[in-house]
């Protein structure tokens, strides 16, 4: 089956690594065809069928060759290019486009809390994501950025943006 691996924290806030690092890292843990995009933490790879069995042992992985603990999400192939496919808002030039993939269901709590400026940003709930469309400038200062700030949603969730995610398909 193929994945993509989606680290939460990678490369900013003093947590960084080398990309070939991660590479090796998700080769000595047993995966195959093993590919990274970017500098913030994706992985394209093969594994089992068994996702819940992957992100195990992936962030076992992780945390022995980096030394602290690395949250990752563990998405499918199939849903990931769904998701991508999904996006609700078009392409504007004075906005961001990101996707938010959550643990435990969460989207739909975060987005029953928003208060959100429409002017400013959209968001729409998807399989487990947030699509979210914010204006250029308003990134870390939006209602969307606030409530993910809350300690109940922190560690639960990693965004990308959609370009981001759209070369990892291609």
């Amino acid at each position: 089956m193929r994945y993509a691996a989606l680290l939460r924290g990678v490369n900013v806030g003093g947590r960084t690594m080398a990309m070939a690092d991660l590479r090796s890292c998700f080769e000595a843990s047993g995966f195959e065809a093993v590919s990274t995009v970017l500098q913030s933490g994706n992985v394209v790879f093969e594994g089992p069928d068994d996702p819940v069995a992957v992100a195990a042992r992936a962030e076992k992985g992780l945390r022995t060759k980096f030394a602290f603990p690395i949250r990752c999400q563990i998405v499918q192939w199939p849903r990931l290019t769904r998701v991508v496919a999904d996006y609700p808002f078009e392409d504007v030039a004075s906005m961001h486009r990101y996707v938010l993939f959550f643990e435990q269901g969460l989207e739909s709590q975060v987005a029953a809390h928003l208060e959100i400026d429409p002017g400013l940003e959209r968001v729409a709930v998807g399989e487990a994501v947030l699509y979210w469309q914010v204006q250029k400038g308003a990134t870390t200062s939006s209602a969307v950025a606030t409530q993910l700030t809350r300690s109940r949603f922190k560690e639960f969730h990693t965004n990308r943006n959609l370009r981001t995610l759209e070369k990892m398909l291609a």
